[in-house]
């Protein structure tokens, strides 16, 4: 068969809808690497991104408070692991695009660079600041922030377990500057990850009470949702 006739026999029929083979939808069920495509960290964020916001569109629609309550807790870590995304990408392609995307990869489109590594990151810090309740703040934990830490570092350090196990079946990382590290400087990537995300909730709570202020009559029950917010009415009345 000639190259030709390959191609032909390739392209899309005008009435077919997608390319198959392609990189798109037919490039996505044909992928047979161990771990698919949630080897990625940007694709990981991606999915408990979608997760939280179809929780709050569900609720929006509904007046769900059980939703509601499920977006908010699910955006306390969806919102700073996105963060953490989009600082590690575009400070790591700012020192050397190479570290991110393999050379044998083209570049993705510019749009699509700022949906998978800036859109998430700044639509869930919108929605934490302007339309979420205030974070749980009663009662205080003592332990809270060593707690957030440990809770932090642990997630950056299953992700680097998951990677490796990937890395066991497949025989590649998803991301060069894996293969270029050692482990000791893994161990130090992932810590400093860990240690961010920390940081990012940190900022992102002070933030909230910059903006927003703080009223002790929400107290936690402000974040529980609806009802929260509604007993919450009633004890300052």
């Amino acid at each position: 068969m000639s190259a030709s006739q390959v191609t032909t026999d390739m392209k899309r029929h005008r009435l077919q809808r997608l390319n198959s083979p392609s990189k798109g939808v037919s490039g996505v069920v044909h992928n047979e690497s161990f771990g698919w495509h949630l080897q990625y960290l940007t694709i990981l964020g991606l999915s408990i991104s979608t997760i939280c916001f179809t929780c709050g569109l569900l609720a929006d629609i509904t007046s769900s408070p059980t939703l509601f309550r499920a977006k908010n807790y699910i955006a306390l870590v969806a919102a700073p692991i996105e963060i953490v995304i989009s600082i590690l990408y575009w400070g790591l392609r700012a020192i050397d695009e190479k570290l991110v995307i393999p050379p044998d990869l083209p570049k993705p489109p510019l749009s699509a660079d700022i949906g998978f590594h800036l859109s998430p990151s700044v639509l869930l810090t919108l929605d934490t600041l302007l339309l979420s309740p205030p974070w749980p703040t009663s009662p205080i934990n003592p332990l809270a922030s060593l707690l957030t830490l440990l809770t932090s570092t642990t997630i950056a350090f299953l992700y680097w377990f998951w990677i490796e196990l990937c890395y066991s079946r497949n025989g590649f990382y998803p991301y060069p500057i894996f293969t270029i590290l050692s482990t000791p400087q893994r161990i130090g990537l992932f810590a400093a990850s860990g240690i961010t995300m920390w940081g990012v909730g940190s900022a992102l709570r002070w933030l909230y009470c910059a903006v927003n202020g703080i009223d002790e009559a929400d107290g936690f029950e402000g974040f529980e949702g609806f009802e929260g917010k509604k007993k919450a009415r009633e004890k300052v009345e």
